[in-house]
């Protein structure tokens, strides 16, 4: 799960766009602040930042002040119920009659689950049903990925780590569905789902996900809490990854940073614990995913056309770690001096800071000078896509589409296989030649052969090969 956890964020990397009648995106695979994507409107106002300190400040709270130190009991929710129609109680906002359904609401009015009698397992069947389950055709597979499928009996683990995402789905889907799995085994059900919709993402198939997800309703509920230790029975990755696809379900992403803002609230109250019994790991793990919601947030206000309220919040957010997720969110909004002051005092700065150098040149139409700074990092033995890929943008920007070209090929020999990549490269095939349909089917051959094997090496879709 945790493989799935790191490629689902990675899947979505920050990308800042130049967008003109070559239709280009150079990419920044160097971090894992996913949700920060373009078509942001610049001219938003917005109003002055409160001071008031929220759950997505991760400060050190005083032990005492923790409801989960050890000298008291966990807190006992309210009796188990799920209704579907009932919102979240610890919700501090109210929702429109024509905005989305409340958090845990379904298009459908089956009743929701009972939890079995006399102790705390219970009963997830309702998770086991093959109509909630969207069949994967291969339709949109490229002809040479068809002709090296997985075995049918290789295990799910096996199918992630070989980059099999598409079957890894599928054999999670009949996992589900089967008759032997135990509707109390809570741990085993949720990893598949887990799986699954993951894998879903992964291939591009993240519309299917927001469908599938909503049979979870509402994670908030008591149902899903353990009723001896006030556990929540589903892990932290998937309640996570529930928001942001409920969020694209029901089309509200409002409703989404709510839900991130009740997580953090959870999660201060886990690191005070964590404080309290002075566990180190634990603290470090909490305040990491507090600073992942932000994060999240930040990527959830971006989508609503905010971009400017975006800014402001990372700005208020500590972290060293933080400085390119901010760098990258003002150049989208075209402050390039800024973003370059973001990263200015970083302690791997001097990588980060000509990363940011190079970009705001791109940003600002000045190709030439961006080229000189990519050479540069290659020259530093960085081993890394992304300076390869925006390297070839730049050369194409200058006149030299042949050298990025075959940059961009070198990169497919030695294994790599983004999305950005193939795109870039399948595009330069359309410019510089009338048989451009011919290579992108060699390219799809070369990549095929290759699955599994190498990085990125996942199995690839029409659309990245432009087909």
């Amino acid at each position: 799960m945790e493989r799935l956890f790191h490629e689902a964020a990675a899947h979505s990397r920050v990308a800042v766009a130049h967008r003109n009648k070559c239709a280009f995106t150079f990419s920044i695979s160097s971090t894992d602040y996913s949700a920060i994507q373009a078509g942001a409107n610049l001219d938003a106002a917005t109003r002055p930042r409160s001071s008031t300190k929220g759950p997505l400040d991760a400060d050190d709270i005083p032990p005492s002040s923790s409801p989960l130190s050890p000298q008291q009991p966990p807190p006992r929710m309210a009796p188990p119920s799920f209704n579907p129609r009932s919102p979240v109680a610890t919700s501090p906002l109210t929702r429109s009659a024509a905005g989305s359904p409340a958090p845990g609401r379904r298009p459908t009015t089956r009743p929701g689950p009972s939890p079995v009698p006399g102790g705390p397992h219970k009963d997830f069947s309702f998770l086991l049903r093959p109509e909630i389950y969207h069949p994967l055709p291969p339709s949109n597979i490229p002809a040479p990925f068809l002709l090296n499928q997985p075995a049918p009996d290789t295990p799910i683990d096996a199918l992630v780590a070989g980059g099999h995402f598409r079957a890894a789905a599928i054999a999670a889907t009949n996992a589900l569905t089967s008759a032997d799995i135990d509707p109390t085994d809570h741990v085993r059900i949720f990893g598949l789902l887990y799986t699954r919709l993951a894998c879903l993402t992964l291939i591009d198939a993240t519309a299917l996900a927001a469908q599938e997800v909503k049979a979870l309703e509402d994670l908030g509920s008591a149902f899903y809490l353990d009723e001896v230790t006030g556990e929540h029975l589903v892990p932290w990755e998937l309640r996570v990854f529930n928001v942001r696809l409920q969020a694209l379900g029901f089309a509200d992403h409002r409703r989404e940073v709510m839900s991130y803002f009740e997580l953090a609230r959870e999660g201060r109250l886990r690191l005070a614990d964590a404080m309290a019994r002075h566990d180190n790991s634990a603290k470090e793990m909490w305040r990491e995913r507090i600073v992942d919601l932000g994060v999240r947030v930040a990527g959830a206000l971006v989508e609503m056309d905010d971009v400017a309220a975006a800014a402001e919040h990372l700005a208020s957010m500590p972290g060293e770690k933080l400085g390119m997720a901010k760098a990258l969110l003002l150049l989208q909004m075209g402050d390039v001096d800024k973003a370059r002051r973001c990263v200015s005092g970083e302690k791997d700065g001097e990588v980060v800071g000509r990363v940011v150098a190079a970009l705001a040149d791109m940003a600002e139409g000045e190709y030439g000078a961006a080229l000189a700074k990519w050479e540069e990092l290659k020259e530093m033995d960085l081993n890394d896509e992304m300076v390869g890929v925006n390297m070839a943008v730049c050369l194409l920007y200058v006149g030299r589409m042949q050298e990025g070209k075959v940059l961009l090929e070198d990169l497919v020999a030695a294994g790599r296989s983004s999305h950005t990549l193939l795109f870039n490269l399948t595009t330069m095939y359309e410019l510089c030649t009338e048989k451009a349909r011919t290579l992108k089917l060699q390219l799809a051959e070369t990549v095929a052969a290759r699955s599994g094997e190498t990085l990125g090496g996942s199995e690839k879709t029409n659309a990245d090969f432009k087909l």
